[in-house]
This record gives C-alpha cells, sequence and structure tokens, in this order.
C-alpha cells in the first residue's frame, strides 16, 4: 500500500473513531514528534548504557530467572 494510499485509509478510519480511539492516535502522534529521551541523558550515563548493550550482545547477562533461581533462599515474602 502506498504513502498516499495509507494516510487516505487512515483519515476514513478517523472519522469513524470513537473517543477512545482518538485519543490513543493523537498520542502515538504526539509521542512520534517528541525528542529522544536517550539524547537528554549525560554521557557518562550513555557511556554506561552502550556497555551494557554489548555486554548483552556478547552474552555476558545473567537472564533474571536464573539469578532468582539461585538466591530463591534469600528471598522473603
Amino acid at each position: 500500500m502506498s504513502i498516499a494510499a495509507l494516510k487516505k485509509e487512515v483519515k476514513k478510519n478517523i472519522d469513524k473513531a470513537d473517543e477512545r480511539v482518538l485519543k490513543m492516535v493523537n498520542a502515538m502522534l504526539v509521542a512520534d514528534q517528541e525528542e529522544d529521551w536517550y539524547d537528554e541523558l549525560p554521557e557518562a550515563v550513555k557511556k554506561d548504557l552502550d556497555i551494557s548493550l554489548q555486554q548483552e550482545k556478547d552474552g555476558l547477562l545473567i537472564p533474571h530467572a536464573e539469578v532468582m533461581k539461585k538466591y530463591k533462599k534469600w528471598l522473603t515474602k
């Protein structure tokens, strides 16, 4: 479907949408226009996030379920 056809279809559906759907669509459109919060982070935090993402790619992280299983005896309810 072309962009023009998609826009036409969306406009047709918007005219039929109820208030709940209109609010959801509007929230998505507003969120899409906002700047990425990552850009506002301090450089040191960005560096730490980049390191963590690389560790994840390299398989160096332990899954949460595995950690919880290992330390189950120290958990309290």
